[in-house]
């Protein structure tokens, strides 16, 4: 099996320096986090940012963008606000148990860019290489 080049784009949860990074990196290196999502309009074409990609490889930023691991992308999926189900909820691994928990919480996260339960979102499963 070829090898692979270590990965050179950052895989960053949260803002850099920021309790959120610190709070959601950990969990991931427990293995609790296993997926994130974030607004569809964060990534090409409204941004430079390639949308990601099932099977790429990214390094895991820690709180100041220094590399903790490596990231495989398992699954990605775009869909509404409103369609993300109970499963992608708690494997977010920040403690949801309901999906409309999940979901006010995004409603709040995502607030100053206005979501609602119609805003297309990406869907990332991932795991810890």
């Amino acid at each position: 099996m070829p090898r692979r080049s270590p990965p050179v784009r950052p895989y960053e949860l949260g803002a850099p320096r920021s309790e959120l990074r610190k709070k959601l990196v950990a969990a991931v290196l427990r293995g609790e986090k296993t997926a994130t999502a974030s607004l569809r309009s964060e990534y090409e074409p409204f941004t430079a940012e390639p949308l990601p990609r099932a099977r790429e490889w990214f390094f895991l930023a820690g709180y100041s963008g220094e590399p903790l691991g490596t990231i495989e992308v398992i699954d990605v999926k775009v869909v509404a606000l409103n369609d993300v189900d109970l499963q992608f909820a708690i494997d977010e691994g920040e403690g949801y148990t309901t999906v409309a928990d999940w979901r006010a919480a995004g409603l709040q996260y995502w607030s100053a860019d206005r979501a609602t339960g119609d805003t297309l979102v990406v869907c990332e499963r991932f795991r810890l290489v």
